[in-house]
């Protein structure tokens, strides 16, 4: 039986990429240990994974992850107060597909998207 899937995107510099994710975007530490070109960290009901790939060239970075939420307004206003940019594509809007969704970049460009059934 599966239980439970966590994604794991590319990243360049590790301690830029704990940063955003723990400061900006309100995630903690999923690991008391830290290990050597790799990071966890989590969020409520979710866990990302990160391995280092020093030579990723951003613009070539194709890494994606769905966020699904029960929340979506206010998970968008918290990304606003913390100064997070909306992607210029991905403001909070309904999508035909029946979701109410918005994106944001991490400093290696993965695409996080955050959505709500409606």
């Amino acid at each position: 039986m599966l239980t439970t899937i966590i994604p794991k995107l590319p990243m360049r510099d590790k301690a830029i990429t704990k940063d955003f994710y723990l400061h900006k975007l309100g995630f903690e530490n999923a690991s008391d240990h830290d290990y050597d070109g790799y990071l966890m960290v989590k969020k409520d009901g979710i866990e990302i994974h990160f391995f280092e790939f020093k030579s990723l060239n951003p613009k070539e970075n194709y890494g994606q992850v769905y966020v699904r939420t029960e929340h979506i307004d206010q998970v968008f206003q918290n990304f606003i107060n913390m100064q997070v940019e909306i992607h210029p594509n991905g403001h909070l809007q309904v999508k035909p597909w029946g979701q109410k969704e918005f994106s944001i970049l991490d400093p290696d460009l993965n695409l996080l998207t955050f959505g709500q059934s409606i």
